[in-house]
C-alpha cells in the first residue's frame, strides 16, 4: 500500500523551519524561493511534505 503524502499547514512549516515569520514564508512563495503548494477553497495554503523535504534537500546541496 502506498503511503499518502501529508499536506503541511503554514504553522507546521514555520515550526519546522525554526520559527521564521509568516511574512517571510509568504514572501519566499511570492518570489519563487519556496514550493508554491496548493491553495484550498477556504484560502488556506498547504504544502506537500515531499515538496518541502525536497526543497530542504536542495538547500543542503547548494550550501
Amino acid at each position: 500500500m502506498k503511503k499518502r503524502d501529508e499536506l503541511m499547514t503554514v504553522p507546521e512549516i514555520l515550526d519546522e523551519l525554526g520559527g521564521i515569520s509568516e511574512r517571510t514564508f509568504y514572501r519566499w512563495r511570492e518570489i519563487g524561493k519556496f514550493p508554491a503548494g496548493i491553495r484550498l477553497p477556504n484560502g488556506k495554503i498547504r504544502v506537500y511534505r515531499s515538496e518541502f523535504e525536497a526543497w530542504l534537500e536542495s538547500l543542503r546541496e547548494a550550501a
